[in-house]
């Protein structure tokens, strides 16, 4: 008999502590959480084996965050120099596992040097992409801009934002859309969820500028981005680590 998958665990701003060594650090800077509202049928095809659709106020979400990575560096080695830092834009969706644990998965995540591309891929069985990517500030706007290397089909994505004032402080959206502490992750037919620890965020509302994107429509959701962000956050950054995976969750065989 199967086991009934658990409920989720609480949502919360603030990260459970990792129950392994710490395997890779990073700087995630000047972050803009744009979200809009999905149904959960139309996200659950495009999660990994043993997951299914995380959802708040009847919907779930998909994310579309540009920011800059930087300070990379592995177990206790010092930082990666010039591959350690780039800009990046992923498009997320939100999960929940049967052990009920929450997380994200990654559709995309375009990122502007090709060395990291490559190793995720290679190590994580991550869906990075190489991308041409540029990050302009003027007048309080924040602009990040991207375009995919290679053959074909290259989707680009281009947000603009105005971070505002106001903090955001005990918005229970806003913690369930960044109060992450894991990824769920697919690969050779299991699903792996890596967890991460980090400082609680500090967020502030911001204003929509310009929004002109093809990734989430590339990653399977056509027409979401159509329309303004349901959600649209401002961080300047926090430091983030993550351990390696400390269960799975397999696919059973035919």
């Amino acid at each position: 008999m199967t086991a009934s998958p658990r409920d989720a665990s609480p949502v919360s701003a603030t990260a459970p502590p990792l129950l392994r060594r710490p395997f890779v650090r990073q700087h995630w800077g000047g972050l803009a959480f744009a979200h809009w509202r999905v149904e959960p049928e139309r996200v659950a095809p495009l999660l990994p084996p043993g997951t299914r659709p995380d959802v708040h106020g009847g919907s779930t979400w998909v994310g579309l965050i540009p920011f800059r990575l930087s300070g990379s560096a592995f177990g206790r080695l010092p930082a990666v120099p010039w591959a350690g830092s780039f800009l990046e834009t992923n498009v997320r969706l939100y999960s929940v596992d049967d052990l009920g644990r929450r997380g994200v998965v990654f559709r995309t995540l375009e990122a502007q040097k090709l060395l990291p591309v490559l190793g995720a891929q290679a190590g994580l069985g991550l869906p990075y992409r190489w991308a041409s990517m540029t990050r302009r500030e003027r007048g309080g706007v924040v602009e990040y801009a991207s375009r995919r290397h290679g053959p074909g089909a290259r989707p680009s994505s281009r947000l603009s934002v105005r971070p505002l004032a106001d903090e955001v402080v005990g918005d229970p959206l806003a913690d369930f859309l960044t109060g992450r502490w894991g990824m769920h992750v697919a690969r050779g037919g299991r699903t792996r969820y890596w967890p991460n620890e980090h400082a609680a965020w500090t967020l502030r509302r911001a204003e929509l500028v310009d929004l002109d994107d093809e990734l989430v429509a590339d990653s399977g959701l056509p027409g979401v981005t159509d329309r303004a962000p349901d959600s649209l956050l401002w961080s300047d950054g926090v430091d983030t680590v993550f351990a390696p995976p400390g269960g799975r969750w397999e696919a059973p065989r035919a």
